[in-house]
């Protein structure tokens, strides 16, 4: 099967008859099980997608298919698609189907996108590896032997592997760009309020956001320019005009961009991704941009404030998986207590679990000011300080993650050592910005690692014009 990097690419074919839709979904098709060991996919919609494709065609005979006609898209397994079951990874929601759609499906279905399957994932999005699916990790498959990240670790290892063109994953704390990075495919987190969350399962309500994965910078911006604006059934999506992210992708400027020293003189860095950052940056210059050195003293408390905040809105939403309303019930309840209790010890993974209880603590009576308004105060901080650097640049660059890919459970022992692979990455969430992971590097090991480029909240247009010019040149 053609490779296929964009959805261009697959139209001029479908226009000049070298393939349908009905062929292209096949092939897709022949492709996951052929590569069924990486665990990407949960789930396939065989029967459905090539139904879809059919009708799909005879539109494009019509010449009345919408934008995404050809577009073969897998979404993760917290997104909601009427009729078909959305467990977020885990067995607490193992046989759930969803009685609605995401706003985000449903104007992808609208433009004649075909949604091909459900991604594997962390469970309830909780994670920087996939190694805490309760339906087994995601295998990176520019090596099998290593992790593909998470939360969205089946969303870009699918895009990788060629698997479908593109994906939907939800970013939290890097959910799309760590992994992103990992597998080296182009990974964006929209402005928070950009895309509707309304039927994204939630996991912190405050940070998450629906993204998607591609390997081009067209394709993410033609996704976004469907995917955003207002919505009735999301209060936090914002009432802001959708720019025409795909026209404005031909007109690059000239930029300040701030490079963060913290982050290259942080002692967990890789040095070849240091070296690689650096590369990159003197690239930027000869390309005529002005590259400044900024200080942003708040990096430590990052992390420490995004686990605060996102398990204490973790502890409040998953509080309605309790085996009373739906979802997974422990055959050995036998009253209402030991309901509530069983189901959930049964049904939730360790790692969640330990978020919930996390988050319980910090809410916890004596501690509620202690850490979670505290945490809070640090937040505010750290958006008003990234304010004020872009006050001097138009964006912040720095590597999306410490390091190239880890092997299957090298730290899965260690939470704080996998909470630290969101060092780069929380910033955006926090602040409530777009970000992107470009990939742009290869470690000696042979595994790649992204670029990270963050704009000002509602600058998506001009972050996706910076990325495609960076990807065009480099």
């Amino acid at each position: 099967m053609k490779n296929y990097k964009s959805l261009s690419q697959i139209q001029q074919d479908l226009a000049d008859g070298s393939i349908s839709c009905y062929s292209l979904t096949s092939q897709y098709l022949a492709n996951i099980e052929s590569n069924s060991h990486l665990n990407a996919f949960l789930e396939t919609f065989d029967e459905e997608a090539l139904a879809r494709a059919k009708s799909i065609d005879e539109k494009l005979k019509n010449k009345t298919a919408g934008k995404l006609a050809g577009m073969v898209i897998g979404i993760k397994d917290n997104i909601c698609y009427e009729g078909h079951v959305v467990s977020c990874s885990s067995k607490i929601l193992e046989h759930f189907e969803s009685l609605f759609s995401a706003t985000a499906v449903e104007r992808l279905l609208q433009e004649d996108a075909i949604i091909i399957g459900r991604l594997n994932c962390d469970e309830f999005a909780m994670g920087s590896s996939n190694q805490n699916s309760a339906f087994d990790p995601v295998l990176n498959p520019l090596n099998n032997q290593y992790v593909c990240g998470g939360s969205s670790g089946g969303s870009a290892a699918a895009v990788a592997a060629n698997l479908c063109l593109a994906t939907l994953g939800s970013d939290t704390g890097g959910s799309i760009r760590q992994p992103a990075s990992f597998c080296g495919v182009v990974g964006y987190k929209p402005t928070y309020g950009r895309v509707s969350r309304w039927g994204l399962v939630a996991y912190a309500s405050s940070f998450d956001q629906i993204g998607p994965f591609a390997n081009s910078v067209d394709d993410i911006a033609l996704i976004m320019e469907i995917i955003s604006g207002a919505d009735e059934y999301d209060s936090t999506a914002s009432s802001k005009p959708v720019p025409a992210f795909t026209e404005e992708l031909s007109n690059p400027q000239k930029y300040t961009i701030g490079y963060i020293k913290d982050c290259l003189d942080s002692p967990g860095i890789d040095p070849e991704v240091k070296a690689g950052t650096l590369e990159h940056i003197a690239k930027l210059k000869e390309l005529g941009h002005t590259l400044i050195p900024i200080e942003f003293p708040l990096l430590d408390y990052m992390v420490p404030t995004y686990y605060v905040l996102t398990t204490a809105e973790a502890s409040s939403n998953l509080s309605r998986f309790d085996g009373i309303h739906y979802g997974y019930r422990s055959p050995d309840a036998k009253d209402i207590p030991s309901t509530y209790k069983q189901s959930r010890t049964e049904g939730f993974g360790e790692e969640v679990k330990r978020r919930i209880m996390l988050g319980t603590f910090v809410l916890s009576a004596g501690y509620y000011d202690a850490y979670y308004t505290k945490a809070q105060r640090v937040r505010a901080k750290i958006a008003k300080k990234t304010d004020e650097i872009f006050n001097q640049c138009d964006f912040i660059l720095s590597p999306t993650t410490p390091a190239t890919a880890f092997k299957l459970g090298e730290i899965s022992d260690d939470p704080t050592k996998a909470y630290l692979e969101d060092i780069f990455t929380v910033h955006a969430n926090l602040a409530g910005c777009p970000a992107i992971s470009l990939p742009l590097s290869k470690h000696s090991n042979n595994l790649p690692f992204g670029l990270q480029l963050m704009a000002p909240s509602f600058n998506d247009a001009k972050l996706l014009t910076l990325s495609k010019h960076i990807m065009d040149e480099f």
